[in-house]
């Protein structure tokens, strides 16, 4: 343990050696824009060129998703010919992919000593990867490529136009899949996305021989058999525009590609026959597949042992309830409804245009039932739309989209928790809802007995944190089915060097609450990904007395999904769903203690108490600084973990610190009818901004609020 005179001997060294000034203060952590190539191939070690806003100066580390690809950084970190710290918007990467890589997209990000970035995607391929030549705007200047092979390109501008000229020495049947829109949802800062569209032509007459725009929402997949001759791939933007970070990898092979599998969903453990949707597929169309007993993710990618070797990944959904299979009879009308038992799930399919399913259950009046549909999010062509009918075939209630975490709507469907009216048959249907149809409209649909439950979502991906200061990490509950209960929070995995103090999440109301964790004095520069997730309680319903029947209580966990933060066309601030939270520490930044004049307050009803903040700043630090004690942008609050009852009284507060002002307050209101509350925890952070969207948060120590009765 350092002492607080070594603390600020090592303060004053390091803004000594990094050479703060107020020109370089309101320091950001990188955000990734692109990657080029987008695409490394299985079994080589390859270079890329990483573009972001804000300095990549001094990053040592590179954290990939999954396993079987290592990265490292690859250009030399040297101060400029003054001593001082370059700014770094590009660098080199190298990436490693072991020969036992599965194909598909990783997620990635750097680490140095602003903190963990933001996330990137490359992918894994089998194939060669071709980098785009510039010079190749026009067939006359079409880039020669041997197939197969992953084109890497870019649309990096107006009316850009990329062209590869091929040749096929006899017959075959190439599929050509595009990947780029894809790869941009989780770009923070990418506020227009490509709309590819590709175009094969006959190379001697420029004539158009195929041509694909939207397959998997805006990325296309073109398959097409081909004569021995000279043809052109061409790629641009369905709009013609363009954007210097708009990457594509377009993977060109003669393999099968699968796009779908039927049944698209299986229980777990479960040994089954799935049979191939896609192009170009073998002859056996069938491949016998074992799902583990044991998963993590609902959805998983699978590479399925085709004849001509690993099929591209495709997704599988796995669930714990018995799956059945879709009838082979008719069952587009009531009458006809299939019967299936519940809780239970059927795999199946919209075959046609104007297809209808229909599935019947029998249940008791007053029972509560969930009905869920997978489809869409794992890219199936199902627009879902479900309704409940009863017996004589009216209509009860329907749905449309669902919304996952409150936070992004999805288009499959979802009823949840309905009562059952009386004893009886029922009646599901799904169908499109434009009464679209075919092979790749699979879908898994469940019927579950409705319980209380909880879901958690992480409000962002990474925290920032350096020696000896605090950061703050937003867990918010979405309650189903009636839920009331408290959530306790809980995190592991933490480099080493920092602690985690983990909050609790109010019963009630209560949506919102909070993981502090807190650096060494003496910690230094590391990363890793951690685990966050929540525990609670809830009364057995077959219990008589749920308040005094403890034995008859179920406990309920829920992993807490971390989401990347997405800056929206006209300043709004959206989120992605990504699969790792990573927490850094770097060196001192602009910010290097938010001090309070007390860790915890204790308010009567109707009482206010004042808070004084006090910020320690680095050498040089002279911008603004705003406190809070609820994250938020705009009129959008992201988390709320102050006590129901408990407000900020703005105007005795003093929460904007200028020029080189240090000191503020928070003043703090229980309202008259405010509920008991013992030491709910919460924090007083200092955001600092770095553009209209994203900011620099930096949190005081646990900061406890309680309100007495009354």
């Amino acid at each position: 343990m350092i002492t607080t005179m070594q603390h600020i001997k090592y303060i004053l060294l390091t803004a000594a050696l990094v050479g703060v000034s107020s020109a370089s203060a309101q320091t950001s952590y990188p955000m990734i824009m692109s990657v080029s190539p987008v695409a490394a191939q299985v079994g080589q070690t390859s270079e890329h060129t990483l573009e972001s806003r804000y300095s990549m100066y001094g990053a040592y580390r590179v954290l990939i998703s999954g396993a079987g690809v290592t990265g490292e950084i690859a250009t030399k970190m040297e101060l400029d010919k003054d001593g001082k710290e370059p700014s770094l918007t590009k660098i080199k990467l190298k990436f490693t992919v072991a020969d036992i890589a599965l194909p598909g997209v990783r997620e990635f990000r750097i680490v140095g000593p602003t903190g963990a970035s933001t996330l990137g995607q490359i992918v894994i391929t089998k194939d060669p990867v071709l980098v785009e030549d510039p010079k190749n705007d026009d067939a006359s200047t079409a880039q020669e490529i041997t197939v197969p092979c992953n084109v890497c390109g870019t649309v990096e501008k107006v009316e850009d136009v990329d062209f590869y000229r091929f040749k096929i020495d006899q017959p075959t049947t190439l599929s050509f899949h595009c990947q780029a829109m894809r790869l941009q949802d989780k770009i923070h800062d990418l506020q227009t996305h490509v709309d590819p569209i590709i175009t094969v032509r006959d190379a001697q007459t420029n004539s158009t021989l195929a041509s694909v725009d939207n397959s998997y929402a805006a990325d296309p997949v073109l398959t097409r058999e081909f004569r021995a001759g000279e043809y052109l791939l061409e790629v641009r933007d369905v709009r013609y525009s363009g954007n210097r970070y708009w990457n594509y990898s377009i993977e060109v092979n003669d393999r099968p590609f699968v796009s779908h599998v039927y049944p698209s969903a299986v229980a777990k453990g479960q040994a089954v026959d799935l049979q191939l949707v896609g192009h170009h597929l073998p002859v056996a169309k069938t491949v016998a597949w074992q799902a583990p007993i044991k998963f993590g993710p609902r959805t998983i990618s699978v590479s399925l042992p085709l004849e001509s070797g690993p099929s591209n990944p495709v997704a599988v959904v796995l669930s714990d309830l018995p799956v059945a299979l879709e009838s082979e009879d008719e069952n587009n009308l009531p009458g006809k409804a299939q019967a299936v038992s519940w809780p239970g799930a059927v795999s199946g399919r919209i075959e046609s245009e104007a297809d209808i399913d229909c599935y019947t259950f029998e249940t008791r009046k007053g029972d509560r039932i969930s009905i869920e549909v997978q489809a869409r999010r794992n890219w199936s062509g199902l627009d879902s739309i479900i309704r409940i009918l009863n017996a004589d075939g009216k209509p009860l209630t329907e749905n449309d989209d669902l919304r996952l975490w409150n936070r992004m709507t999805v288009q499959d469907s979802q009823i949840e928790n309905w009562t059952v009216p009386a004893d009886g048959n029922y009646i599901v249907e799904i169908r499109d809802v434009h009464l679209r149809g075919g092979n790749e409209f699979v879908y898994l649909l469940e019927l579950t007995q409705a319980q209380p439950y909880f879901e958690l979502v992480l409000d962002s991906d990474k925290s920032w944190l350096t020696p000896g200061t605090s950061a703050a990490l937003f867990v918010r509950c979405v309650r189903r089915n009636g839920f009331d209960g408290e959530i306790q929070l809980h995190a592991d995995g933490l480099p080493e060097g920092v602690t985690a103090t983990c909050g609790r999440i109010l019963p009630g109301k209560g949506v919102d609450g909070c993981i502090i964790l807190e650096a060494a004095g003496d910690a230094r520069m590391n990363a890793s990904n951690i685990h966050v997730w929540g525990t609670a309680s809830v009364a057995d319903a077959s219990s008589d007395d749920a308040d005094t029947a403890a034995s008859g209580n179920t406990e309920l966990m829920a992993d807490a999904q971390p989401m990347q933060e997405t800056y929206m066309p006209g300043g709004g601030r959206s989120h992605w769903p990504v699969t790792m939270h990573t927490v850094a520490v770097g060196k001192l930044s602009d910010i290097i203690d938010v001090k309070l004049s007390t860790q915890e307050v204790r308010l009567k009803p109707g009482e206010s108490v004042k808070v004084d903040v006090q910020i320690v700043r680095q050498s040089g630090f002279d911008k603004n600084v705003t406190l809070d004690m609820l994250f938020q942008h705009l009129s959008s609050k992201y988390a709320i973990t102050l006590p129901d009852g408990i407000t900020i009284d703005t105007k005795n507060s003093q929460t904007l610190l200028t020029g080189k002002n240090s000191k503020g307050a928070i003043t703090l209101t229980a309202a008259a009818t405010a509920p008991a509350v013992e030491r709910q925890q919460c924090c007083i952070m200092a955001n600092v901004s770095i553009n209209f969207v994203m900011k620099a948060t930096y949190s005081s120590k646990p900061f406890f609020v309680s309100v007495l009765e009354q």
